[in-house]
């Protein structure tokens, strides 16, 4: 892992600053190196170029270019820090399966490998990453959302916050932004993955939503200070989202869509998925119908599921407020004698019976139970129910 807490140092800091802005991505040579000689001399092998062709090959364009100082002092004018491996709460076991491409050695064009866990995070914001990222969830779906996404989204963001879930989104138009409204809005906890610098906002037309978060939640990136967006940048800002999340929810999304991404990196890297179904004549919901249909995604209808699916083991929310005249848990007989009882005027066991198809013996004893449960009553009309009856209520036949 390269350091641990008791020896980091403010070299270390610097030279991971360095190390993660050198290469676009975070390679395997890259981890390998650091791993064998620890980040202050993986920095100063680079910065020299006495390191092996691919990795040469990755940092050649850069590593006269990085200034970790420069970097530092970006982050700090915006109120950012780097969280590094070995600080209080960098999410190991979060991004740990990240490095599996690294054991299979599978590569790209031109020896690039596929992206490993990063070197280090941006964050910017109080929130304290052992506690938001301890439990966290990702919600994302459509730019272009409709009502209904919006809708959704924000009762479900409400609802895990109130179960002390963090919210991880990216911040985007759309369900993006209605998640991190959500949580805002209940004064939750959530974070925002950007695919650029955390001192360059993106979109320009969330600043103040980013920002906000940025004040009571924490605004993160992989990417260096300074850096643009791109769109593989996107990509992996979606594979850091998925990994970050203990699972991910897509509300609404399109047959092609970047919600659709984070999804597939979730299942990857072995995290539970959930859609959220919409009406089949919705193109905003075609991509969530794929996901139960085709990939096993969890139908998510309420916020309890989301804490089900997200939650530790066992876990549940607490069940909706039920109607208080629900008929839930009524046997059949009873069930079939209160919809035979007729709920104005009255009718005579006999009529009752012959109703619901009940012997009248059984009636009797039904009738008798509901009375005093205060279900019925019987009157000089005969038997009826009681308004709905106040039917939270197990009655066995004897």
């Amino acid at each position: 892992m390269g350091t641990d807490e008791a020896t980091l140092s403010p070299e270390d800091r610097l030279a991971y600053a360095y190390l993660g802005a050198v290469s676009e991505r975070p390679t395997a040579e890259l981890w390998d190196l650091i791993d064998a000689v620890g980040p202050v001399e993986a920095g100063d092998r680079i910065r020299a170029g006495r390191v092996g062709d691919a990795l040469c090959g990755q940092t050649e364009s850069r590593r006269t270019r990085v200034d970790a100082a420069q970097l530092m002092d970006a982050a700090a004018a915006v109120g950012a820090r780097l969280l590094v491996p070995g600080d209080p709460g960098w999410p190991t076991r979060a991004l740990e399966p990240l490095d599996r491409p690294r054991r299979r050695r599978r590569g790209g064009q031109g020896g690039v490998e596929t992206a490993l866990r990063p070197l280090g995070l941006w964050w910017r914001g109080p929130a304290d990453p052992a506690e938001s990222l301890g439990r966290a969830v990702a919600v994302v779906g459509t730019r272009a959302p409709t009502s209904y996404g919006r809708g959704v989204t924000a009762d479900l963001c409400a609802g895990v916050s109130a179960e002390d879930f963090t919210v991880v989104s990216g911040g985007a138009f759309g369900i993006d932004a209605a998640a991190h409204r959500a949580v805002l809005g209940v004064g939750g906890s959530t974070v925002a993955v950007l695919a650029g610098g955390v001192d360059r906002l993106y979109p320009r037309g969330n600043d103040g939503l980013l920002r906000a978060v940025a004040e009571s939640g924490a605004v993160i990136s992989a990417q260096a200070p300074g850096t643009g967006v791109t769109r593989y940048r996107f990509l992996d800002r979606n594979r850091l989202i998925a990994a970050l999340s203990g699972a991910t929810i897509v509300v609404e999304a399109a047959a092609r869509s970047g919600a659709l991404s984070t999804a597939a990196w979730a299942s990857a890297l072995d995290r539970p998925v959930g859609a959220v179904p919409g009406p089949v004549t919705s193109v905003a919901s075609v991509g969530c119908h794929l996901l139960v249909r085709d990939r096993g995604a969890v139908l998510i209808g309420r916020a309890a599921d989301v804490v089900e699916l997200a939650g530790k083991m066992g876990e549940t929310a607490p069940p909706p407020a039920g109607d208080a005249n629900s008929w839930d848990g009524l046997d059949d007989v009873t069930r079939r004698v209160l919809e035979a009882m007729p709920t104005t005027g009255g009718a005579a066991p006999a009529e009752i019976a012959a109703s619901a198809g009940i012997a009248p013996a059984a009636t009797r004893a039904v009738l008798g139970r509901l009375l005093s449960a205060g279900a019925a009553v019987r009157g000089p009309e005969g038997w009826r129910r009681s308004g709905d009856g106040g039917l939270q209520l197990t009655i066995p036949v004897g």
